[in-house]
């Protein structure tokens, strides 16, 4: 089901970068002769804007046919970043394009030119608009349909460029009408959509290379697979490794009670590992931390450190709760789960926890805790958003 998949992602893409070079090498012949014969700076920088974005689907092109290879010894989980890398690519050809436009519209701001006009130029425009129109919402219902960040940033370049041309045409027509010479003017604002369009790409693009958190949707999935087993009573320590669009591996920590056969447990995790393949198509690795949950001392010791711990904020969560008890002291051994850009120090935090813990407790009892980084967001951290 998977290499289906990905012929049927590579089909779309194929489609996809191959309309956009073919639309995009006619929208630049017919703005270059707009251009030339209106002696338009605006307009000749928006053709050669559209020559940019037929080499950017090419690069778009070579970066699906490559991510489709499959795995070899020396790529063992694919080369499904090659479409985050060609996205980038687009975007850093995009940034270009805007740099280069906004410096050339300076120098026509500076020395003006008189602004030729036709019937001609202006059908050449509203027809270019159009088509980047179509353009964008083709690229952006295939890139949601297959979840590609790649043309995700190839149809907010068609939107821009679409929003570009339609301000060189307002320019044109003005300045035919009343003489004012807007052209350098409106070359800047076209630039300023197209660089904030590649910022976007950018950011696009970048997140899932320097590795994002995973969508919200897709971790709900996740747990709800897992903890759809009673045997699990929860689980921690979620990753998701994206190595590229349907290529992703899971690991995660499985709480089970400690009371329970070992080998009816291990089938339990291995049923969900197959779950978590056969119905999110990624593999997942589940490791088993096993917790008390027949004594009932433990069971209200752990409660009372977690609403401690919920008392000090409410984003924070334990887990791998156990007590050793000693002849002399009782150590309590947990995690604390805290939110990233968290208010409270590590050391402070851990600090607070012994202080609380051993005024309720006694001073035998002990905290031994490790401080954790979630690789998801909280529900709290959600809400904030």
């Amino acid at each position: 089901m998977q290499e289906e998949k990905s012929r049927l992602r590579q089909r779309y893409a194929t489609r996809c970068g191959v309309a956009g070079v073919c639309l995009n090498l006619v929208l630049f012949a017919g703005k270059l002769l707009a251009g030339s014969i209106s002696h338009s700076i605006a307009i000749t920088a928006d053709a050669f804007n559209n020559l940019s974005d037929a080499g950017s689907s090419v690069v778009t092109l070579v970066g699906f046919r490559l991510a489709g290879a499959k795995p070899d010894l020396e790529h063992p989980f694919g080369h499904g970043r090659m479409e985050y890398i060609s996205g980038l690519a687009v975007a850093g050809a995009i940034l270009l394009m805007a740099y280069e436009l906004i410096r050339d519209s300076i120098s026509k701001i500076i020395h003006p030119e008189e602004i030729a006009y036709s019937h001609l130029i202006v059908a050449i425009l509203l027809a270019s608009i159009l088509v980047k129109l179509v353009m964008a919402y083709y690229n952006s219902r295939i890139g949601k349909k297959i979840d590609s960040a790649a043309l995700r940033a190839t149809a907010l370049d068609s939107l821009s460029d679409s929003i570009a041309t339609l301000a060189v045409l307002f320019a044109t027509v003005v300045g035919h009408r009343t003489g004012w010479r807007l052209d350098g003017w409106c070359g800047v604002l076209v630039g300023g959509f197209i660089f904030y369009a590649g910022i976007n790409a950018v950011r696009e693009t970048l997140n899932p290379l320097l590795g994002q958190a995973p969508d919200e949707e897709f971790v709900t999935q996740i747990q709800d697979i897992v903890l759809a087993h009673e045997e699990i009573c929860g689980i921690h320590d979620l990753i998701v490794h994206d190595y590229g669009p349907g290529r992703q591996m899971i690991s995660l920590h499985a709480e089970v009670s400690a009371d329970g056969d070992i080998l009816e447990i291990h089938d339990v995790i291995d049923n969900a590992e197959n779950e978590l393949r056969a119905q999110l198509g990624c593999d997942a690795t589940i490791h088993m931390d096993p917790i008390v949950t027949s004594d009932e001392h433990v069971t209200q010791l752990r409660q009372a450190v977690d609403e401690m711990v919920q008392d000090i904020d409410r984003a924070l969560t334990i887990h791998d709760f156990r007590v050793v008890t000693g002849p002399t002291h009782t150590n309590l051994i947990f995690d604390v789960t805290v939110p990233y850009k968290f208010a409270i120090e590590d050391e402070a935090l851990v600090r607070m926890l012994r202080e609380r813990v051993q005024k309720q407790f006694g001073a035998e009892y002990y905290v031994v805790t490790h401080i954790d980084r979630a690789y998801v967001r909280s529900e709290t951290e959600k809400k904030s958003l």
